[in-house]
């Protein structure tokens, strides 16, 4: 009976909320606005909250807010913490072009190019997904998988330096950098990999400076060109002794 008593009290009457804090930054939202989309009111029980639903009400609701997460300060606090959305990419398609945050949520769709510095282009997707405050998909499985690699880049590092990316082909995918430099890259798989190597290229002592294509030959190789100059293939040496052991 005291068992019994006891848990009721618990989801009833003791940890009630009486206080929420809203750390972190978002965007276009007021710490007011995150809690009301939450649908979070105060006197709730902390025990009987269903903390995902809350942050999945808070993505869905409030476009510009990338990440939230809601926790419990026992034994009356709940904490409500979200990261602002960051514009990543400008997504071309027959229609318009979405801007995406670098997570990959749709933040706008509009006729133009978002007049962003460093963002990159990329054009090719076919989005099947154009809802404003939903995550980017695409019709095609293999350049949401080559998508979704770039992506992870973008988070990661710093990727300022690429300007444009064509997913037209998902085979033949081309990365064009701002230095003039343009990356045939073959297939959407090892993203991340691949333009290590072309990084690593372009800062060759015999190639650096220089605009022309680099294109993947095999697995671990890059083959450049330049006008008017012979195709030279390199091999890092890191991946050369990694094959060879």
């Amino acid at each position: 009976i005291v068992l019994t008593i006891g848990v009721t009290m618990c989801f009833t009457f003791l940890f009630n909320i009486d206080r929420i804090v809203v750390p972190g930054e978002s965007e276009d939202s007021t710490s007011l606005q995150i809690v009301e989309a939450s649908e979070i009111n105060a006197g709730d029980n902390m025990l009987r909250l269903d903390a995902k639903k809350a942050a999945k009400n808070i993505l869905d609701k409030l476009t510009y807010v990338e990440t939230a997460e809601v926790g419990r300060d026992f034994p009356s606090t709940l904490r409500i913490t979200v990261t602002r959305c960051i514009p990543g990419f400008n997504v071309r398609y027959d229609g318009g072009v979405l801007l995406l945050s670098r997570k990959g949520k749709i933040l706008s769709d509009g006729e133009v190019y978002t007049d962003i510095e460093k963002i990159p282009i990329i054009n090719g997707y076919a989005p099947s997904e154009k809802t404003i405050g939903a995550m980017a998909a695409s019709e095609n499985p293999n350049k949401d998988e080559a998508f979704a690699q770039f992506v992870k880049r973008f988070e990661n590092e710093k990727c300022d330096d690429i300007s444009v990316v064509d997913l037209s082909n998902e085979y033949d995918i081309v990365v064009t950098y701002r230095n003039g430099m343009i990356f045939r890259m073959g297939n959407w798989s090892d993203v991340d990999y691949k333009l290590d190597l072309a990084e690593e290229v372009m800062k060759d002592d015999a190639i650096s400076g220089k605009k022309g294509f680099i294109t993947m030959v095999g697995k671990n190789q890059c083959s450049f060109r330049s006008s008017g100059e012979q195709e030279v293939v390199t091999e890092p040496a890191a991946t050369a002794v990694t094959d060879a052991l």
